[in-house]
């Protein structure tokens, strides 16, 4: 079976008359928007049609751009020196900055307009967009003049931009030496890590030992890389009159503080509950002082089934239909038309990620699957967030782009669906295995994402005063982890080095890019036990609640369900959920 994606449905080569046309288009267009903005916006004379305008350009803009820059980007994320997607890549981010010049001055005239509700009531295609351009305008406060707008833009390609290409080749290229039964090897970094799935301890802790061995040989480009991008986003965020970095991140992520905060008060409460199953875990794997990081995800129970590709394709597909036939059918067609890179190789970045392609109502997944079944609900993950955005094809473009918090929803839903589902049929060894792969699953949402959040925390109020050095980042780093584990780790045997392998931390457009996922998970578990009770009537409010997220607040969204982000009884809620499977799981491993 084809384990690497197909791009042909977007380009069949960067040769291809297809995509020369395309590119030479971008400045036509661009160049287009520009001289309309400059000739319509000087005045609030007919404003309707002004609006109507600048959104059919806009759509039109975004889908060109998105199915060139997709067709560059999907090819680095799997060949990090390929350098014909390497420059066009940078060429194609080179032209976006001149959209900046008409948007800016766009949402300064819309913000200016005496009576935007009023105008926006006049036109279905403006009551269709009408959360954005209310949005639009409210940002407008944060923009400075269009000249320093552009220059900000031009300066980004060669700074932070820049940067995050440099640490994501870095990450992607990088070798490990470790010796594997005797024999020296140099394995890609995302194939040792998926060795902490691997049911051998030896394995697991030689993994672990070459994995931050390694990172020698990056660590000060990395940190240079961290350095230069958070200082971007200070010396940024200060600029346009944002009172900190977190809060142009709620911003940006429309979710107000009361809910950040309620998700965060009912996690702490929490974390004594997961620093149980921690110890308990650590105690079935003969460790004395809590558990080692390399052992975090090390799968329970003596089972050693392992998954071809195609059986992890014909378990997800079956398991998806138990809730809806759209959601099985997206699924299938992701793997029959081969738009899943599945395959750890040299040159590919680790991780995973799903690329929702609008313009040609498609996605792409990429993943490092190796057989284990963490990687299958990997594989599921990332099926849920591209069925979010099939749910989301009948939308405008401006429509389909939804915050962060909600960007895990539909993932991690389908994750569900798919451990319930294994639960479901286990038993004794199995059932104990399946439960705790679910909840270090659940540990990395909750725990770890936590320490996430408090070393960014950290790493940006130090930021602010002097760059950091790679000790100083190691000590942030650990310092949040034991705040984060507590006593269920040993901290002989933390990870100081996760802010160098984690791609979020160098994204200057996505900072605190670690609250989302714990929102996702919570949000989603939430979900599920409605559905639970609901059954099928559950499956079209789902469907219409993610084709949505695209053009409402958090707090809009959840109401949709009766539900409010804002109170912490429903994140505790929430986390009850997993406080049974830590309570089952401790209650099986003690037999």
């Amino acid at each position: 079976m084809e384990l690497q994606w197909n791009l042909d449905d977007l380009y069949p080569s960067f040769e291809s008359a297809a995509f020369r046309r395309d590119f030479a288009r971008v400045d036509s267009e661009i160049e287009k928007i520009t001289r309309w903005a400059a000739s319509n916006l000087k005045d609030s004379a007919s404003p309707v049609e002004k609006v109507e305008a600048y959104i059919a350009q806009y759509n039109e803009l975004g889908y060109l751009l998105e199915r060139l820059s997709a067709f560059a980007n999907l090819q680095v994320s799997v060949e990090a020196t390929n350098q014909m997607a390497l420059k066009y890549a940078d060429r194609i981010q080179k032209k976006m900055i001149a959209l900046t010049q008409p948007s800016v001055a766009f949402m300064k005239w819309l913000s200016s307009l005496e009576d935007l509700e009023e105008i926006l009531s006049r036109s279905p295609v403006l009551q269709e967009h009408a959360f954005i351009m209310r949005e639009s305008a409210d940002k407008a406060k944060y923009l400075l003049s269009e000249k320093e707008e552009v220059a900000i833009a031009m300066l980004k390609s060669t700074g932070s931009k820049a940067w995050t290409n440099l640490q994501n080749r870095l990450s992607s290229t990088l070798l490990v030496d470790i010796t594997i039964d005797g024999e020296e090897k140099k394995l890609p970094l995302a194939v040792v890590r998926n060795m902490y799935h691997d049911s051998d301890a030896a394995t697991r802790k030689n993994a672990y030992e070459a994995e931050l061995a390694a990172y020698d040989r990056i660590e000060q480009s990395s940190c240079a890389c961290l350095n230069a991008i958070k200082g971007e986003v200070v010396a940024m965020t200060k600029m346009r009159g944002y009172a900190s970095i977190l809060e142009m991140t709620l911003i940006r992520s429309r979710m107000d503080r009361a809910t950040l905060d309620a998700m965060l008060t009912a996690i702490k409460e929490f974390l004594p509950t997961m620093r149980e199953y921690y110890r308990g875990k650590a105690k079935l794997l003969h460790h004395e002082h809590g558990l080692p990081f390399y052992d975090l995800v090390a799968p329970m129970g003596e089972l050693t089934t392992r998954f071809t590709y195609a059986e992890a394709h014909k378990f997800i597909v079956k398991n998806f239909r138990s809730f809806s036939d759209k959601l099985a059918d997206y699924a299938d067609q992701a793997f029959e038309s081969h738009w899943i890179d599945a395959e750890p190789r040299e040159g590919k970045r680790g991780g995973a990620f799903c690329d929702n392609l609008h313009c040609i109502k498609q996605s792409r997944i990429l993943a490092n699957f190796e057989g284990s079944f963490d990687n299958v609900r990997t594989l599921a993950h990332e099926l849920g967030h591209g069925y979010h955005g099939a749910c989301l094809m009948d939308e405008s473009y401006m429509n389909t782009d939804y915050p962060m918090p909600l960007a895990e929803t539909a993932s991690i839903f389908c994750e569900t669906i798919i451990n319930n589902a294994a639960l479901a049929e286990a038993s004794g060894e199995e059932e104990l295995m399946i439960l705790e792969t679910d909840l270090a699953s659940a540990g990395q949402v909750i725990v770890d994402i936590f320490s996430r959040y408090l070393f960014e925390t950290e790493l940006i109020r130090r930021r602010e005063d002097s760059p950091l050095s790679v000790d100083e980042l190691k000590e942030c780093m650990l310092n949040a982890q034991k705040e984060a584990y507590g006593d269920g780790l040993d901290h002989r045997f933390l990870h100081p080095y996760m802010w160098l392998n984690k791609p979020h931390y160098y994204y200057a457009e996505s900072n605190f890019y670690n609250f989302p996922y714990a929102f996702g998970l919570l949000f989603a578990k939430g979900l599920y036990a409605k559905y639970l009770e609901a059954g099928e009537s559950f499956v079209n409010a789902y469907d219409d609640l993610l084709s949505a997220t695209g053009k409402n607040n958090i707090a809009a969204v959840a109401k949709m369900m009766d539900v409010d982000v804002a109170s912490p009884e429903f994140w505790r809620s929430s986390l009850e959920l997993v406080a049974q499977d830590v309570r089952r799981f401790l209650a099986l491993s003690s037999r």
